[in-house]
């Protein structure tokens, strides 16, 4: 059985009836005809989105600034890529001005997260847990990585202040160092 109770006639699914065709709009039209709009309504919802983003200011549209003002404290350059890791979970963030005096040192320590260190002044000299020396002068960068397996002592083997501009990423709650036994490394010389 076609469209309108009509003997004979097909059902064509989706079309509205034409100008003296005699097609009502049966269930194929229901049916076809409802998939149909449902694109042409997505692909309208979707234009009336871009035009609608068109009219909103571009994120990346500068403005002048007031009453704002900013101090580069302490800036230095790696010597390759810093690898950045916080810990799991959430992660407390210290940023603090160190300062180590000609003759002066850190301890042997640890820290439970990583920190981000900026030498502003002078030059650090660290031993690592593996014994080897690295030597940090003013404007370089570095990380110390976390753990207990990671011990390291800062010392200042020159005639100036050392000064450190650094950031902690510690897990919550946790010091920002911990003391930790010396390493005992060959003498050099």
């Amino acid at each position: 059985m076609g469209f309108g109770g009509v003997d004979g006639a097909k059902s064509v699914k989706g079309t509205r009836g034409a100008k003296g065709a005699g097609i009502g709009h049966g269930a194929g039209w229901r049916e076809g005809g409802a998939k149909r709009w449902g694109t042409v309504r997505k692909v309208l919802l979707v234009g009336v989105g871009v035009a609608a983003l068109g009219l909103l200011p571009a994120a990346a549209v500068a403005t002048p600034g007031s009453g704002v003002t900013g101090t580069v404290v302490a800036e230095g350059t790696s010597e390759g890529k810093l690898k950045v890791k916080t810990p799991p979970g959430r992660t407390d963030v210290t940023f603090r001005k160190i300062t180590v005096e000609p003759g002066g040192s850190t301890g042997w320590h640890t820290h439970e997260g990583q920190l981000i260190a900026v030498v502003k002044a002078g030059t650090l000299t660290r031993t690592l847990d593996d014994c080897t020396v690295e030597v940090s002068p003013a404007g370089t960068t570095f990380i110390e990585p976390s753990g207990a397996d990671h011990r390291h002592i800062g010392r200042n083997l020159g005639t100036e202040p050392v000064v450190l501009w650094v950031t902690y990423l510690l897990p919550e709650g946790s010091e920002l160092s911990d003391d930790a036994d010396a390493v005992e490394c060959p003498a050099t010389g």
